[in-house]
């Protein structure tokens, strides 16, 4: 029991003011203590929030990394910022090592994709860029679908085709071996599952799950869970769809005539909380809402902004199909018009460095240009934290 300090003796029927002030007094000093406590209390709570580990999950609606992502935002220069957009390419099919590096000593770029070789040399490599980046993280990924991963890795274990796999069984047993790969190697970002609808199109051929939506939605979400559980982050492709057109976007500009038959099977993605969507270099004609008016999808503010976007509700990373593709290279400043779409990555831009200088100058005479590629980097940078990856200097 606490009581005043010390006591003063005084009449029963009358009223001491000293013993009045005096317990006035220390009535304020134990409220003072007690405020002190709670303070210290939730400000150790907060810490505690701030401080604490954070994985994919957390990547939709969590304070406390939308404010780490910001933080880190504020400490870089214009620059760095728009680099965090920019995902080069190295492996046999990519551009040499000796052009990639300098890009990473000089922070030109936010990631990387390998692009087909053998993963010892792919893990020697990416330890060697990790050490290389340190504070600078980088976002190292691949085109792991099942039906390319023996063929992007050789060497790995044997891999079916993805149209082969029906079961959840199946398809989380292939998840397993693909992402114990991958964090072996060091990859934290898989271009898959490929969600495309159809088994006739000479780019998708056995790559997907199957011809409708009923046959690829389920199994694709069995593949982005699995995947994302895994701490690995989940791509799905080819947005609006890729299945139902005729050509191959690696050789030329497709189209999509009329309506858009596969662009129903995202909602229930962006539902489930897929992390990453890559636009296809698809054009879209004879669709009064949607037409793109000649450009790759990649390169529509309809089609990136409007629809997946706005419509669908999606607030995960956009990313580009390839730039270096057939159906987008020879576009004049393809990598500042799917930056202007809305896209957040720019995957394998002909030339990098060109197009941060694009984007820049385009942020200096246009604000609202300059506001959409903040919130792209602030994308970036919450997945990156969501990765566990750290930036300091």
């Amino acid at each position: 029991m606490i009581g005043p300090p010390f006591t003063i003796q005084g009449s029963k029927d009358s009223v001491n003011p000293i013993i009045i002030e005096l317990k006035d007094s220390r009535f304020e000093y134990i409220m003072k203590k007690i405020g002190l406590i709670i303070i210290v209390v939730f400000a150790q709570l907060g810490c505690n929030i701030a401080q604490r580990p954070v994985g994919l999950q957390d990547y939709f609606n969590t304070p406390e990394v939308a404010q780490r992502a910001e933080a880190i935002f504020r400490g870089m220069t214009d620059e760095e910022r728009v680099a965090q957009m920019i995902v080069a390419s190295s492996g046999n099919l990519g551009k040499p090592y000796e052009h990639v590096k300098p890009l990473i000593k000089k922070r030109k770029i936010g990631g990387i994709i390998f692009l087909s070789g053998d993963p010892n040399a792919f893990k020697v490599q990416i330890d060697e860029i990790n050490a290389m980046s340190a504070g600078w993280p980088l976002l190292m990924s691949m085109d792991a679908e099942p039906s390319l991963f023996n063929r992007r890795m050789p060497g790995t274990p044997e891999m079916p085709a993805t149209n082969t796999l029906k079961t959840d069984e199946q398809i989380i047993g292939a998840v397993k071996v693909i992402d114990s790969t991958l964090h072996h190697v060091g990859f934290q970002q898989n271009f898959a599952p490929v969600v495309d609808l159809s088994a006739d199109n000479e780019a998708i051929g056995n790559r997907n799950f199957g011809l409708t939506t009923d046959e690829v939605l389920p199994r694709a979400l069995t593949f982005i869970e699995a995947t994302q559980k895994d701490g690995i982050v989940a791509t799905a492709k080819h947005f609006p769809g890729h299945g139902r057109v005729a050509g191959d976007t690696h050789k030329k500009l497709v189209y999509i005539d009329g309506e858009l038959t596969e662009v129903d099977i995202y909602q229930p993605l962006i539902d489930a909380g897929v992390l990453s969507i890559m636009v296809g270099h698809i054009a879209i004609e004879n669709n009064e809402k949607y037409n793109t008016d000649g450009l790759p999808s990649t390169l529509s503010r309809v089609v990136v902004t409007d629809l997946l976007r706005d419509e669908l509700g999606f607030d995960g990373i956009i990313i580009t199909d390839a730039m270096n593709m057939g159906a987008v290279s020879a576009i004049p400043h393809c990598g500042l018009l799917a930056a202007m779409a809305g896209c957040d990555m720019i995957l394998m831009p002909v030339n990098e460095e060109e197009t941060i200088n694009e984007i820049l100058a385009e942020m200096e005479m246009n604000p609202e240009f300059a506001q959409q590629v903040t919130e792209s980097v602030l994308r970036i940078l919450k997945l990156k934290i969501c990765l566990g990856m750290e930036f300091n200097g």
